[in-house]
């Protein structure tokens, strides 16, 4: 068996970084490493995203796709708390979902099983 574990990705502020993903996504802290500006958040199934601060230019170089319970109803709650999406809910070049960009400009796409089946093809 071969499972992705965990990322580390470069980040402005990891206290931000963290503040903004756990209040929004659910994501837990798993580990902080204060001397490292390093944050461990996981996910529900064991995931860890690593949030290395950087003293340099931070550029997002990868996009995450991040299953949810139901995409419209995070598109409610998260656009209700002020966060701007790039797209709303609808049928994009890859399925079903909804696009924002964290606080580094990382591109998250949101999408749930449901609305990929139904409306993603």
């Amino acid at each position: 068996m071969i499972r992705l574990d965990h990322l580390a990705i470069p980040v402005r502020g990891s206290a931000r970084s963290r503040d903004w993903y756990t209040y929004n996504l659910g994501f837990e802290v798993e580990i902080e490493i204060p001397d490292r500006k390093t944050v461990g958040l996981k996910d529900e199934v064991g995931f860890t995203l690593f949030l290395e601060e950087s003293a340099g230019e931070v550029s997002p170089s990868c996009k995450f796709a991040l299953q949810v319970d139901d995409v419209e109803s995070k598109y409610r709650q998260l656009s209700a708390r002020g966060l701007k999406f790039d797209k709303a809910p609808q049928k994009l070049f890859w399925g079903y979902g909804a696009e924002l960009r964290d606080p580094d400009g990382y591109l998250l796409y949101l999408w749930d099983e449901r609305s990929m089946r139904e409306k993603g093809t």
